[in-house]
């Protein structure tokens, strides 16, 4: 995974896989999911900093017996 922000564009791009987009799904006007052959490969936040969405917070998970 890798995330990196565009603090002048305010725009931050989460990236899960690197295979190629084959579809893309706007959830609203500033979150874009893009898909791979695989599943998620991306989600785009615009005005991400703006809308709340960055800092990224990450949470510690639950541990799995």
């Amino acid at each position: 995974m890798n995330i990196s922000y565009d603090p002048k564009e305010d725009i931050l791009v989460i990236e899960f896989s690197p295979g190629k987009i084959v579809r893309d799904i706007s959830l609203n006007w500033n979150v874009n999911v893009g898909l791979t052959d695989q599943g998620v490969g991306e989600i785009i936040i615009l005005d991400a900093k703006e809308s709340g969405f960055f800092p990224v917070k990450v949470e510690k998970s639950a541990t799995v017996a």
